[in-house]
This record gives structure tokens, sequence and C-alpha cells, in this order.
């Protein structure tokens, strides 16, 4: 590759577009993964109640609470970074969006924020 070509490629990575791309996939990949748990977890509630409690009681940790922090920050930034990437393709708006990319992370804290105060 030419010197010209690692110079754009690092251009093209150190975008603020590319940042919210990055987000955007990594968010999608934590939700998968933290799905199969959540089903897991969710069909030993089907054993009786004695398993329910023990997975409700299980929750009421301060690791699970601030993992359930992170995971509607997570929800709010694919939500946010997946309808900013679908404006995007419709064409809807046209021109540079760093703004969109600030309104992702701002709005994906403001939930996330929202979310331990309505929590308590």
């Amino acid at each position: 590759m030419s010197q010209v070509g690692r110079r754009l490629d690092f251009r093209t990575k150190a975008h603020w577009s590319y940042f919210a791309y990055y987000l955007h996939r990594v968010s999608g990949l934590l939700l998968a993964c933290f799905l199969p748990l959540h089903f897991f977890l969710l069909s030993r509630s089907l054993y009786g109640e004695a398993e329910l409690g023990r997975y409700l009681q299980f929750t009421d940790h301060p690791m699970v609470k601030f993992g359930e922090w992170g995971l509607v920050t997570l929800l709010a930034l694919h939500l946010i970074g997946g309808t900013r990437l679908l404006v995007i393709e419709f064409g809807i708006w046209k021109g540079l969006r760093k703004a969109w990319v600030q309104v992702t992370l701002i709005g994906s804290l403001i939930c996330g924020a929202l979310f331990l105060i309505l929590s308590r």
C-alpha cells in the first residue's frame, strides 16, 4: 500500500462516523452475548418459585445493578445509532453529521441515567 493509501485509510477510521459505526457494532455484539444468559436465567424460573426467588435475589447484587445500567445504556446506544443509520441510508439528511454522533452518545447516557434514577 502506498504512503497516500495508508494516510487515507487512517483518516477514514479517525472520523466521528467511524466511531459511531464501531460503537453500533460493538453494542450489537454485546447485546447478542447477553441474550443467551438472559434466556438461561429466565428458564430457571420455570422450575418453580424457589428458583425464581434465587434469581431475583441474585439481581439485587450491586454488580448486577451496574450490569443492568450498562445494558440499558447499550440498548439506547444501539437504538439511537441504528436510527441514525436508517436516516443516513434513506437520504433524509445530507452533509456532515458530527452532531448526530454526539446526540447518540448523549442520548444513551441520558437513558442510562434515567434508568438509574427510576430503578430505585
